[in-house]
């Protein structure tokens, strides 16, 4: 049964970081890729990051370019979610997702194609 779950969010004021992790269960890990969404109340989903695991390829939003770094540990099958700089515009639940198709080792997109989801991890940004 394929399991995505997050953790590490939590409330921090502006200026700060955090590490989100995200650990994947029964499925070949290092395969498909693994991507994280955020989504800001009243605003659509949106895909941040994305990474490869059996390459460690990796794509940002433009929108986090800088601030955000995706990372992976294989032995311990968790992506992670680095966020540096926090704003209050970064106030959202972020959710690690995988699509179910095998990915090529470069590229992990198009977003609309992650449907397997974890449960979501809340980060609160003050100001």
């Amino acid at each position: 049964q394929v399991q995505l779950v997050e953790s590490g969010g939590g409330s921090v004021q502006a200026g700060g970081s955090l590490r989100l992790s995200c650990a994947v269960f029964g499925y070949n890990y290092s395969i498909r890729c693994v991507g994280w969404f955020r989504q800001a109340p009243g605003k659509e989903r949106e895909g941040v990051a994305n990474i490869y695991p059996g390459t460690g390829s990796t794509y940002y939003a433009d929108s986090v370019k800088g601030r955000f770094t995706i990372s992976q540990d294989s032995a311990k099958k968790t992506v992670y979610l680095q966020i540096d700089r926090l704003t209050p515009e970064d106030t959202a639940m972020y959710y690690c997702a995988a699509p179910r198709w095998v990915g090529n080792g470069r590229l992990c997109l198009p977003w609309n194609e992650y449907n397997d989801w974890g449960q979501g991890t809340q980060v609160t940004v003050s100001s």
